[in-house]
C-alpha cells in the first residue's frame, strides 16, 4: 500500500532534514502544506527547519501558522512560545502557552511552561523544580529534554541574575543557542 501524497512528502522532507538538506526539506514541507492546507504539521516542520537555520522570525511565523491551523498542537504552541520567550517577549510567550498551563501534570510541557513562567518572575528554585519534574515525565522528547537540561545548567551556572535584567542572560546564552545548534 503506497502512502498518500501528503504523508510521502512529509517523509521525504524529514529524510532531507536528517541529511541537512534544509532547502529541499523546506520545499517538501511546503508541498505537503499545499497537499493538505488544513494541516498544521507542515508549518511546524517548516518552523523547525527555519529555527535550526537561525531564521527565527520566519520560524515564529511558521509556528504561528501551525497553531492557527491546529490550536491543540501542543508542541507547535510550545515552540512558538519558546521563540517568543527567548526573544525577550515573556508576556507574549505566557499568553501563547496559556492552554499548556492546563495540561495534566503527567505532561512534560505542563511543567516546562510553568518553569518558564517562574523564571520570568525570578523564581529560580521554582523554575528548577518544574523543569526537573518535566524531565521526569514519560515518554520524554529527547530534543526538548536537551533544551531544558541546558536551561537548568544555565540557571545553575549563572546563578541569580541581577534584578534589573532577570532573564536577559538566560535567553541569550541558552534558548537561542539551542536553536542555533539545531535542537528544536
Amino acid at each position: 500500500m503506497t502512502p498518500n501524497p501528503f504523508e510521502q512528502l512529509l517523509q521525504e522532507g524529514l529524510a532531507a532534514s536528517r541529511s541537512d538538506q534544509t532547502e529541499a526539506a523546506l520545499a517538501l514541507f511546503a508541498r505537503a502544506s499545499e497537499a493538505d492546507p488544513a494541516s498544521g504539521l507542515p508549518h511546524f516542520l517548516i518552523g523547525s527547519e527555519q529555527a535550526s537555520a537561525g531564521n527565527f522570525q520566519a520560524a515564529e511565523l511558521s509556528f504561528a501558522c501551525a497553531v492557527l491551523l491546529a490550536p491543540a498542537f501542543t508542541l507547535a504552541r510550545y515552540q512558538l512560545g519558546l521563540l517568543q520567550f527567548s526573544s525577550q517577549r515573556a508576556p507574549l510567550a505566557l499568553l501563547t502557552w496559556q492552554p499548556l498551563f492546563q495540561l495534566p501534570e503527567e505532561d512534560a510541557l505542563h511543567h516546562f511552561v510553568h518553569g518558564f513562567a517562574a523564571l520570568a518572575q525570578d523564581a529560580f528554585d521554582e523554575a528548577l523544580q518544574h523543569f526537573r519534574s518535566g524531565l521526569a515525565c514519560q515518554p520524554a522528547n529527547p530534543a526538548l529534554c536537551a533544551d531544558i537540561l541546558q536551561v537548568i545548567d544555565a540557571i545553575e551556572r549563572l546563578g541569580r541574575p541581577q534584578p534589573s535584567s532577570p532573564n536577559e542572560g538566560l535567553a541569550d546564552h541558552v534558548l537561542l543557542s539551542a536553536y542555533a545548534r539545531g535542537v528544536h
